[in-house]
């Protein structure tokens, strides 16, 4: 786990500094092994870190059910029939996790945690007072981009751009592979924002939560409730190993019907985190699913969860319960 002194460097040296060990030369990947993720041939002492990623082997493409935004006067809205984007993370191969690990690339206004390591003793985070990130993006004229963002990666009682750069600040910046180095001498300023921004949003491609569950009868509704085991069932046959399904709301044992239970799993379907491993580059896409690594959230007991409608006024084109599917699934 990096710590202070790391994060120090970072700071002193600038935007050459490598945060492990990375020369900023050229990186020729394809003359490097696809080793996997967290194998015994992941180890940096023995592979480029730029070309196989040594240090969060564990990767988890994680996606939000909000059924508001909090900003539908200004137009911000959710998708219909569609779970949105939260983020990319590098977990270590135990299941534990680093965080803000180059504070020379921290754009997020309101850092979470606000020290490095969560505790009163980590080195503090300070909260991003610049500019939009989109005028980092747009210079690419990577429009598309930022349209599908607006579209699929959406903010709850915050902007859009607010939500990327946390994700960005605090969970890209922890990889060997995304680490500046790694773009070598030619590097232009916030590649590797874009460069992680386009990778999240493949692994998304790849996982139309919405999709899988209806396909097992499992739709948002505000009275049908569901059972975990099933939506785990029906997660796992689509991607060949049980995401971590994450829910908010009361208690089971807090609620009328589980008054008296053992069963304190929340009752409202909120997340879901699909865990993998990648060979190589996890830009490049190549990855093998893995089962979650720790234990759900949500209530055990049948028919405990609610997967509740999204809002009328906050999906774009109407209440999305007519809307056909967007189809980006399918590329």
């Amino acid at each position: 786990m990096k710590n202070s002194i790391i994060v120090a460097a970072a700071l002193t040296a600038g935007v050459s500094a490598s945060l492990y060990g990375e020369s900023n030369l050229n990186h020729t990947c394809q003359l490097v092994p696809d080793y996997l993720s967290c194998s015994a041939q992941a180890d940096p002492s023995k592979v480029d870190s730029c070309c196989v990623e040594t240090f969060g082997g564990l990767f988890l493409q994680t996606q939000f059910w909000d059924t508001y935004t909090g900003l539908e006067s200004q137009g911000q809205l959710l998708p219909a029939d569609s779970w949105t984007i939260h983020g990319l993370w590098p977990d270590y191969c135990n299941g534990s996790y680093t965080q803000y690990c180059d504070l020379t690339r921290q754009y997020d206004p309101f850092p979470s945690p606000n020290t490095t390591n969560g505790l009163p003793n980590g080195t503090v985070v300070p909260p991003y007072n610049g500019t939009d990130i989109t005028a980092f993006i747009t210079p690419f004229g990577r429009y598309d981009l930022l349209a599908y963002m607006n579209k699929y990666w959406i903010g709850q009682n915050q902007k859009n751009w607010i939500l990327w750069a946390h994700e960005f600040s605090k969970h890209a910046t922890c990889f060997s592979t995304f680490d500046l180095p790694c773009y070598g001498p030619q590097y232009v300023k916030h590649y590797d924002l874009v460069d992680f921004l386009e990778t999240t949003i493949k692994y998304f491609l790849r996982l139309p939560t919405y999709d899988w569950l209806a396909d097992a009868g499992i739709e948002p509704s505000n009275s049908t409730t569901y059972t975990l085991k099933k939506m785990e069932k029906a997660l796992k046959r689509e991607y060949r190993a049980t995401p971590y399904l994450g829910c908010s709301g009361p208690r089971y044992n807090a609620t009328a019907a589980g008054a008296g239970s053992l069963d304190n799993g929340r009752t409202e379907l909120s997340e879901v985190w699909y865990y993998f491993h990648a060979y190589g580059r996890p830009q490049d896409g190549n990855s093998v699913p893995v089962e979650q690594t720790g234990k759900s959230s949500c209530a055990t007991t049948k028919g405990a969860i609610k997967y509740y409608e999204r809002a009328a006024n906050a999906v774009a084109g109407g209440s999305g319960s007519n809307a056909t599917s967007s189809g980006h699934y399918r590329l």
